[in-house]
């Protein structure tokens, strides 16, 4: 027992040297994805976001001075009134300026609190007109976007190793080098073996899709939400964006990115076996290059139309090497 004791003691100690060192050197928050290490939340791409990482930001500053001033005073407590330093107690039960203040002060900073989350609720929920419409769609376990006005239904899946893999090589030198593996050790060889694929890609493993959804940038969007048979949750955290997707009820969200670029998010909810496996990616584009890619979509060439997506986004690479480079 004692072992077990000491053994959890020293886990919990290595926890928080390992945690202490990560403050030392926290990562900036992401742009569209996780970041490893990262502090806070991702760095908001839409009016939403901004408003709620506010928020959050105040909230948390509030929290903390309130946790550090009760700290501060029952140590105060502690060492000015023990039977040591204060043998004779005072016999005071009453004072009406403190009572006053300890109920007034709090009130105060409720309403502080309330007004910025009542502003962030009303812009959630006012819904400006919309330029395009979209359903998302939950499965067990992928999604589908409807662009309603359109008539373009997409399927989102994820990307996994073995995908990514065949892609690169081919699927016959995939089937020679891995078609005698099985189980554990398969998984293990392939992950191995797609580590370097997923760096050559530029794409986070888990997250990247084989169907990407656009939107223009600058133009609103309502989203419309629901599901084909479990709960699952659409979100993308740099939107500001998360929503239960409820099957027979239709939910609705809103956002009007204002950067370009690709932003994933994935399922939030427990949904079943493959929760996991429930990515979504969304990408920002300039309004052209939205409109030749629902062009290509609406002309049934699915291959052209990715290619479209992938020209934005070495386009916008290339932009953002040359802006930090000056």
């Amino acid at each position: 027992m004692l072992r077990r004791l000491f053994g959890a003691v020293t886990g919990s100690a290595i926890a928080s040297l390992a945690f202490l060192s990560s403050l030392s050197s926290p990562a900036s928050a992401g742009l569209g994805q996780p970041t490893s290490g990262e502090l806070g939340l991702q760095i908001p791409a839409t009016s939403l976001m901004s408003e709620l990482s506010s928020l959050h930001n105040t909230v948390n500053v509030i929290i903390i001075a309130i946790a550090v001033f009760v700290l501060v005073l029952l140590l105060y407590v502690m060492f000015r009134f023990n039977e040591k330093s204060n043998p004779t107690p005072s016999r005071t039960t009453h004072n009406t300026a403190l009572e006053v203040a300890w109920t007034i002060i709090p009130i105060l900073i409720l309403v502080a609190i309330a007004i910025p989350s009542f502003k962030l609720l009303y812009e959630q929920n006012r819904f400006p007109k919309p330029d395009i419409t979209i359903k998302a769609v939950g499965n067990a376990w992928f999604w589908d976007h409807e662009y309603l006005d359109q008539g373009i239904t997409l399927s989102t899946n994820m990307l996994h190793d073995e995908d990514v893999l065949k892609a690169k090589i081919g699927e016959k030198e995939f089937n020679d080098k891995f078609g005698n593996l099985e189980g554990i050790a398969r998984r293990e060889a392939v992950y191995a073996a797609a580590a370097d694929v997923w760096k050559e890609r530029n794409e986070p493993r888990q997250l990247t899709v084989d169907q990407e959804i656009a939107i223009p940038l600058g133009k609103v969007v309502h989203l419309l939400i629901t599901s084909n048979d479990v709960i699952h949750s659409w979100t993308i955290p740099s939107f500001g964006v998360k929503q239960q997707a409820v099957p027979g009820r239709t939910a609705a969200v809103w956002f009007q990115a204002d950067k370009e670029g690709i932003f994933y998010g994935q399922c939030s909810v427990l949904c079943g076996k493959n929760h996991s496996g429930m990515p979504i990616a969304v990408r920002v584009v300039k309004p052209e290059v939205y409109d030749n890619w629902m062009a290509a979509l609406k002309a049934k060439d699915k291959a052209k139309a990715a290619e479209i997506l992938k020209a934005a986004a070495e386009t916008l690479r290339s932009n953002q090497a040359l802006a930090q480079a000056q």
